[in-house]
């Protein structure tokens, strides 16, 4: 079995998902989810929902009593204890960038980390696609403007605010500003014609007032914060992209399979230097 800690929002629970899932068909064993650390969010953390549920992803839910394990021994002192018996061989991301070590580790493995790039899981692609497919048919509106979607030059851009600006804990993403998005959406019109663009944003007051695009624009802002799994699908089915440094446009783009899609995302990812080679696909532009 691979047990898998999960923590933050959809976005990183997708990309810990798809690593671990790629782990387990490796060894052709069950995958479990570790989810306390959503009942027991640390203080400085964004508070967030386990979201999975809304997806036929192959995995359980892992016990209290998998989850107690796993937490008493993969402490930093309890790692050391090499002679306490354990189950479950702990594994830590020891940084951002793509470690191929994490797809040679052995079976009852117990995995903490964000695994946040492509190179995890480009194997199983089609059936990560399958898995994240939210279940249930679309409401009434978001039917509506899939379908204008599918029938026009759809761009979805995405303009994450929300905590990167009011917890000072997560400054270390820092903001994609509008110079951004004007090469963005210049680069977008030189490839596609006629576009129209879909606004996706946790501040859309804001996005309305300072965002200003050229041709059609849709905003889509009726779903609220725990039908973020909707907006996502929506996004998923524009056919080209614009994204923001968060991993939720990051999926928005990935999650559309067809081979071609133009997507931009930023170079700069975090506010620091941190290597974000390995993040997405060589075909993406980076601006």
């Amino acid at each position: 079995m691979i047990l898998l800690r999960l923590s933050g929002g959809l976005g990183n629970q997708l990309f810990q998902y798809a690593a671990a899932r790629q782990l387990a068909d490796l060894h052709q064993t069950e995958l479990a989810l570790d989810t306390y650390w959503y009942t027991h969010t640390p203080k400085l953390d964004t508070p967030r929902s386990y979201e999975l549920v809304h997806y036929p992803v192959r995995a359980r839910v892992a016990t209290a009593a998998e989850s107690l394990w796993c937490r008493l021994h993969g402490g930093r002192i309890t790692r050391r204890l090499g002679f306490l018996p354990r189950r479950w061989k702990h594994f830590s991301e020891k940084g951002f960038a793509f470690d191929a070590a994490f797809l040679q580790l052995p079976n009852d493995s117990y995995v903490d980390g964000y695994w946040q790039s492509y190179r995890y899981f480009e194997g199983i692609a089609a059936s990560i696609r399958a898995d994240l497919n939210p279940l249930g048919a679309m409401g009434e509106k978001d039917a509506a403007i899939a379908k204008q979607m599918r029938s026009t030059q759809s761009i979805s851009i995405h303009v994450r605010r929300g905590d990167y600006v009011s917890n000072s804990a997560a400054a270390q993403h820092g903001l994609c500003g509008l110079d951004y998005y004007r090469r963005a959406v210049q680069y977008m019109l030189e490839r596609v014609q006629p576009a129209h663009f879909f606004v996706f944003s946790d501040d859309p007051v804001w996005t309305r007032e300072n965002l200003l695009l050229a041709g059609e624009v849709t905003y889509v802002d009726h779903n609220a914060a725990p039908c973020a799994f909707q907006d996502l699908r929506l996004m998923s089915l524009c056919k080209h992209h614009i994204a923001a440094n968060s991993s939720f446009s990051w999926w928005g783009a990935w999650l559309n399979a067809d081979p071609g899609k133009v997507v931009v995302c930023p170079k700069q990812w975090f506010a620091d230097d941190r290597d974000t080679s390995s993040l997405s696909p060589s075909d993406w532009a980076r601006l």
